[in-house]
């Protein structure tokens, strides 16, 4: 079983994001051997993208400079929490051929992470039916480590 003390927060530029780090921050925040890593994961580019003459690499850079504050907001709530920075990593990717949860799921069995955490949006039961929800993909696979849904 993996170590529930490395915990993968999954964070975007919502407000459902502070309120996750502000509960992984109250219930571990005075816990010394806890290790946090931030993951932004973001869609493949729509394709008029490259219609209008712009490569993956400028994509890439876009959406990296964009999770760079991301990051930076979401390391002040954790740090607010007695959380040190050197105890938090980062991790900016691109679910490439693959849906969110599934990007997640890879990152949370590659780093051997015991927890992850989630936000969960706020979508229709008809949205739920046709997009799916990320959360719930992700508990669906939860085998080996407990994961947090944060609303």
């Amino acid at each position: 079983m993996a170590d529930w003390h490395k915990i993968l927060v999954a964070v975007d530029d919502s407000s459902l994001s502070e309120q996750v780090l502000n509960y992984v921050g109250e219930v571990v925040g005075g816990i010394d051997k806890v290790e946090i890593c931030l993951l932004h994961v973001y869609p493949e580019p729509p394709p008029y993208y490259f219609a209008e003459k712009h490569t993956l690499q400028e994509y890439r850079e876009e959406k990296e400079t964009a999770s760079l504050k991301i990051f930076s907001r979401a390391g002040k709530v954790l740090e607010s929490h007695a959380i040190a920075g050197t105890r938090i990593t980062t991790s900016c990717l691109m679910a490439t051929g693959k849906t969110f949860s599934k990007t997640i799921l890879q990152v949370q069995k590659d780093g051997g992470f015991g927890t992850v955490v989630l936000g969960k949006r706020g979508i229709s039961k008809a949205e739920e039916f046709l997009f799916g929800s990320v959360s719930n993909a992700v508990i669906r696979e939860s085998h080996d480590f407990t994961v947090w849904v944060v609303s």
